[in-house]
This record gives C-alpha cells, structure tokens and sequence, in this order.
C-alpha cells in the first residue's frame, strides 16, 4: 500500500499541478482574466442567478390553443387522407364548436372513410386506454371527431416539452452562458438568466410564437365580403402587420417553419432589413412546386398569424431560398431570424412574472460564502493539526488540493456556481478530512494493538479504504438522485457534492498516501505520533 513507484508520483504531481493551474482562472477578477494572452486557457465556473445577478421570468403557456391547433391539424390531414386512393369523396370540413365534422357523398363509402379516420387519429393516449379522438357517425353519413380528454392532456404536455426546448434553443442564440429553463406544474416554464440585466428582449423574443406560413391569396374573394370579414368557403381572414387591413388567404398551408433549415438577418438591394430563409430539401421542393403552378398569383408571408406582405409570384422560386420582408428594424429581423430558426412555439407564452436580481446582492452573497469558507478551512486544519500532528498537516494539504480540483474541473465544464453550490463547498470542506480521521484513528488502533510502524500505516490504509469507499458510494446515491430529479439550486448544491465526493477520495486516500510514503521512505520512523 505504502510503496509508490517514481512514473506513479510524478503523475500525481504532475495532475495536481495541472489542476491547480486550471483553477487559478476561476480565482482571478474577470478584468485580470480578460488581459492574459489569448492562447492562455482559461476555463471558468460561471456564476448562477443568485451571485452574477439577472433576470428571473416566469413563462404561462395558453393550453386552450393546443385544443383548436390539434382540431386544424387535424382537418388538413383528414382532407389529404381522403383524397388519397382509393379516394373517398366527402363534403366541406367543418370545426365549429372545437369539433370536426364531414359528410360522405357516397354512403358505400362510410367503411372506407372509417378506416382512414381511424389510421390518422392515432393510438390510445399513453397508459389511459383511451383513444385520441372519439370518432362518431351521426345520421349514416355524417361523421364526427371529438377530442378526448386524455388526448387533449397528452398534446399539452408534449406541447409544453416542445416550448420548454424552443425556449432554450432562443436563449442559448441570445449568446447567455448557463441559463436555466425548466417547467413549474402544467402550463409554466421558469427561466433564470444570469448576468443579463434588462429582460425587455428577453421578453419579447420568448413572447414570439414564430409560426412561419406560406399561403396562397384567395383573389376570387368579394373585397367589401373581406372588409366585413367574412371569407369564402376554404379561405380566412389575416391582416397586415401594422396597418391591420384584412386580407382573404387559403387555409391550406403551401409550406410551414417545419420545413425551414436557416433563417439570418440581411439587408434587401434598398439596403433595409430583412430575413433570409432557406428550406430544407422538401420544403424546398415543395416550394418550387408551388411557385411554379402559380406564377402571376399572390401568396402571403405569415408569422403568428400576421401578413408580413404578400408578394406576386413572378416567376418559379428554385434553390429553397426566399426572403420575408416588413419594414423591419435590424433589431426586429434579428429577433425574428433567431425565433424562426430554432423553431416555432407550439403554445403562445406569456410573461405572468419577472424579476432583476442586482449583482450587488450576489456579491454580498460570494463574500458570505467566502468568509463562510475560510473559518471553516481555518477551524478544520486547526483541528486536524492539533488532533493528528503531521499527519494533520498531510490532511489539510489535501483539503486545498481537493478544493481547487474542484474548481478545476467545474471551469472545464463551465458548470455554474450557486449560492447552494458555496454551501456544497462549506461542507466539503467539512466532509473531505472524513477519510484522514478513518485512517489515523484506524492507525492509532493498530499502534495500540503492537504492530510496527509500517504494518500499521500498512494497514491503516488497507482497511479504513473500504470503509471510505463504502460511504462515499451512499452519499454519492443521494448526490446522484438530486441531480437527476432536482433543479435549479438543489442540482448545484448536488453537482458540488458529487465533484467533493469524488475528488476527496483521491486526495484524502492517494494523494496522502503517496505523502506518507515519501517520509517514511525518507526517515525509517521507529514510531510516530499521531
């Protein structure tokens, strides 16, 4: 157990430098940091909420869209299943009163309608046993879909699983380092920005549902039945963003933001902002399509539900490319860009509460926890030096080297320091000399006992090992379980506790043993005090 050969101590060595060196960027003030060279690593714990300052807001989805989503979803892809063979010839689609209803033209036809219905509906909701959609028919001929309850449950949570990742996607665009976005209960998303002051853009890039659509102008409409608002059968009224002057476009969507790949501000050949988009492979093919068997025919740009402006389609569009122009500023194109690429919000969120937290109040927290820190440090090295001699020295110099490996390897991965996260420190600290007081007491013991000097250093370290390991593997269960079901401040606490864990044991078990071994190599002690 004592004997260390040379390669194994100047490895050790070499990593504990190489980890103190990686630590000192997390110690130094971020102006010190910003004037070392450029080919210095620096890799830096960042700073949560609670000590960096930022923005606190609390996102609320309205679910009652997800219902009359669904039912439109639903109606186009029951008027493209039907017309697939063998065709079944049916009459307009209705969803008034959040329901679905059709006719079949041709009663030997009901059957096959049925087992269309019944292979786009879909399956039972998760573990429920209920089916998605009740499918009823009402007079022979007339069939109609009515949403469960269940499935209706099911869409908002996958709904609110979606906005939650489209809501990190924007934020991690924004440029922000550890941001914290998670779902509160069933229709709310918490997200924590640290170090960004004013949320006002914040606001209103996670306010932007972003539902890019492509549809064709409906120009057999009367204008003065537009005025009124009323659209003939298969079209709908949009207006114009900003003038807010009514416009007859067709439902069905000739190309959506599903089918978009990139979206990046650019300036138009009169030098205003606009947004470049580019369609992946299908979208683009579709697109072409479109644009070709309707050349000399308007379509209008859609977002949210909003007319950015309908263009004439001059000539076929190839290559998947367009552009959305709308009198944008550069801030504005830039917004939208940045929400259309990372996708569109499946529900419309809206800001129920927001908070700044000032950086002042993190900083009285950091010199709290640093103050908290070093008396800690202070009492146990004074306690372990008066307790155990030098092996309390070897003790206390492993607590520092275990401390800054922590801080080492939480800059490689930009993990983010919490205010729980300086009370995971604290009680490292506390927690790290755990395994030195087992081995020397477990050598105490074995002096008493009669056995020789290295026998008992032999096994001091031999048997209280397993006893080490045993509890850390317990602690490290409990750090593990609140890292995976816990968030925010209790995962910073957990991710400090579980680096302490594992750096400990390798400073209070290796690193103080290849100590040890080098004195007693280098003196042959007859007896030690401890």
């Amino acid at each position: 157990m004592l004997d260390f050969p040379r390669w194994k101590v100047r490895a050790i060595w070499l990593g504990v430098l190489i980890m103190v060196l990686l630590a000192v960027p997390s110690l130094l003030p971020e102006r010190t940091r910003a004037q070392l060279p450029g080919w210095v690593p620096t890799p830096t714990i960042n700073l949560g909420l609670d000590l960096a300052g930022g923005s606190y807001i609390l996102l609320e989805a309205k679910t009652s869209d997800v219902a009359t989503t669904r039912l439109e979803q639903m109606r186009e892809q029951v008027s493209t299943e039907m017309r697939r063979a063998p065709r079944v010839q049916i009459g307009d689609i209705s969803t008034r009163g959040g329901r679905l209803s059709f006719m079949v033209r041709d009663v030997a036809q009901v059957d096959a309608a049925r087992e269309k219905l019944l292979s786009i509906t879909g399956g039972g909701a998760g573990l429920t046993g209920q089916r998605e959609w009740d499918i009823e028919v009402v007079d022979q001929t007339r069939f109609v879909l009515t949403q469960t309850d269940a499935g209706l449950t099911q869409a908002v949570d996958r709904a609110m699983d979606d906005a939650t990742d489209v809501v990190r996607r924007r934020i991690d665009e924004l440029g922000t380092r550890e941001p914290t976005i998670i779902r509160q209960g069933s229709n709310r998303i918490v997200v924590q920005v640290p170090g960004l002051s004013d949320p006002k853009a914040l606001k209103e890039l996670l306010g932007k549902t972003a539902r890019l659509e492509f549809k064709l102008v409906d120009t057999t409409a009367d204008p003065a039945a537009v005025l009124r608002g009323d659209a003939p059968v298969g079209s709908q009224i949009l207006r114009y963003q900003g003038t807010g002057q009514p416009i007859a476009v067709k439902r069905n969507t000739i190309i959506s933001g599903d089918q978009l790949a990139d979206a990046r501000q650019s300036y138009d050949q009169n030098g205003q902002p606009n947004v470049d988009i580019t369609f992946d492979s299908v979208g683009g093919r579709r697109f072409a399509t479109v644009t070709r068997e309707n050349v000399n025919k308007p379509f209008a740009i859609i977002v949210d539900n909003q007319v950015i402006s309908a263009p004439n389609i001059n000539e076929p569009i190839l290559g998947g490319r367009a552009s959305v122009s709308g009198g944008f500023t550069v801030d504005e194109a830039n917004q939208l860009a940045i929400a259309l690429r990372s996708g569109k919000l499946p529900v419309d969120l809206t800001v129920v509460q927001e908070s700044t937290v000032s950086p002042e109040l993190g900083d009285d927290s950091i010199r709290a926890g640093i103050l908290a820190s070093v008396i800690a440090a202070v009492a146990v090295i004074a306690f372990m030096i008066l307790t155990y001699g030098r092996f309390g020295i070897y003790a206390t110099t492993a607590v520092v080297i275990n401390v800054l490996v922590i801080l080492a390897v939480m800059g490689m991965l930009h993990a983010t320091l919490t205010l729980p996260g300086i009370a995971g420190f604290v009680l490292t600290i506390g927690t790290a000399v755990d395994a030195n007081v087992l081995i020397n007491e477990r050598i105490r013991e074995e002096r008493r006992r009669g056995r020789s000097v290295i026998q008992s250093l032999e096994l001091g370290y031999k048997e209280a090992s397993r006893t080490i390991f045993e509890a850390n593997v317990t602690h490290a269960i409990a750090g593990l379980i609140m890292l995976l079901l816990g968030s925010g401040p209790i995962r910073g606490f957990a991710v400090v506790l579980l680096l302490g864990i594992a750096t400990s044991v390798f400073t209070a078990v290796t690193f103080t043993r290849m100590l040890v071994s080098g004195w007693v190599r280098r003196n042959r002690p007859t007896e030690i005090h401890i």
